[in-house]
């Protein structure tokens, strides 16, 4: 047995863990756009970065290590360091090596513009302000935050039938260029059990896969996606099952608020599909629906055209049936195995239910038990003004 208790602390809420956010100039107006996350102990690290083909110079500066263990993590914002050759590595290299001597076998994490060389002195002068006896989560969280209108953090104390406990803490970054097939969206997690890295490796890519890897905004896979999870074992307490259940909580939580805060977006929806083949097929659906760009304009325009999701699902690739399939809007069922339900009652319904800021559309394919959920935004005029103008 064990309790999930919140903390308010973040990422610095795992013992010996901290964390603050600067301004380097990158953003105007001083806002803060670089950040830290330290500890005092050396950490395991288990990782999962973007599938994208043409992942940015962080990722393949991190994966070039090997097996290693770290003390701290630099993230900043506003530049990817993304299509810059070799050249990307070697500001990395340069600018970790200005880090003070308490720092051990740093990495570097960025988001931002594409194509552009990160401006390294202005991070070298900047992260000479970093304090690393600072727990400042919110402002960490603030920091690596570039389209977010608003920060994303979670943390648990996780205490367990012994009387013992431990911690996890997170935040995260992202709000367009949102289909993670990892595992611009950025994850940091913190934790003070004391857990194996090939264990903590495998349980990551399991929550990756139901959490991150179900979440959409706009279709797009980012250069540089990064989950990172480290562990410095401070509280010498371990289980893995409540481990594995609250860090898959911390990180459903913060996909689907990246999703909540997707660039113009007003719907939160969950498609919950379920009836199909497999699990593999029902992610396959759930995928389809969170990335169409017709059902996402319905949802801006709240019409309830279920139309949309029966010809998204249909063509899917997913084994599918027209008179097997049944779709709802929360508890209104509009479609059920041929026979239609939408009168203009029904219409009026599930217009309602369209109107919340947060619902869930229901697609039962009536084949088999196949269950997956996915997470997806509606698509409106604002997506198209925040990306024309991103570099501006």
């Amino acid at each position: 047995m064990y309790k999930l208790v919140e903390v308010k602390s973040g990422v610095c809420a795992a013992e010996g863990f901290f964390a603050d956010g600067v301004s380097a100039g990158l953003k105007s107006g001083n806002a803060k756009d670089m950040a830290f996350v330290y500890s005092q102990e050396m950490c395991e690290i288990a990782s999962v970065f973007t599938t994208n083909k043409m992942a940015a110079a962080p990722i393949r500066h991190f994966k070039a290590k090997g097996n290693f263990q770290t003390n701290f993590v630099l993230i900043n914002s506003k530049n990817a360091n993304a299509m810059t050759g070799k050249a990307g590595i070697s500001d990395i290299d340069e600018i970790l090596a200005t880090l003070p001597t308490c720092v051990s076998n740093p990495v570097m994490s960025s988001t931002g513009v594409i194509g552009v060389r990160i401006p390294k002195e202005k991070i070298i002068q900047s992260a000479k302000l970093f304090d690393l006896s600072q727990c400042e989560p919110h402002a960490a969280a603030t920091a690596i935050m570039t389209t977010d209108s608003f920060s994303k953090e979670k943390a648990f104390r996780v205490e367990l039938a012994d009387g013992s406990s431990f911690h996890i803490g997170a935040m995260a970054k992202g709000a367009g260029m949102i289909n993670p097939a990892m595992a611009t969206m950025l994850c940091f997690i913190t934790t003070d059990a004391k857990v194996s890295k090939s264990e903590m490796q495998a349980i990551l890519e399991r929550a990756t896969l139901t959490t991150f890897n179900a979440a959409s905004v706009d279709g797009d896979t980012s250069t540089n996606d990064t989950v990172m999870l480290l562990s410095n074992a401070q509280s010498d307490t371990y289980n893995a099952e409540a481990f594995e259940a609250a860090l898959h909580e911390i990180m459903r939580f913060l996909a689907r608020e990246m999703v909540r805060d997707g660039e113009g977006a007003t719907k939160l929806v969950t498609y919950n599909v379920t009836g199909a083949k497999d699990d593999a097929e029902a992610e396959i659906v759930a995928k389809a629906l969170s990335n169409s760009l017709l059902v996402k304009t319905a949802l801006y325009g709240e019409d309830p055209n279920w139309g949309r999701i029966a010809s998204t699902v249909g063509a899917s690739g997913a084994e599918a049936y027209e008179e097997k399939l049944t779709i709802s809007f929360e508890d209104v069922c509009v479609y059920k195995k041929g026979e239609l339900f939408f009168d203009a009652t029904m219409e009026a319904k599930a217009a309602s239910v369209m109107k919340k800021g947060s619902f869930t559309i229901s697609c039962d394919l009536g084949i088999a038990d196949g269950v997956f959920e996915a997470y997806g935004c509606d698509l409106g005029y604002k997506y198209v003004e925040i990306n024309a103008d991103y570099r501006t």
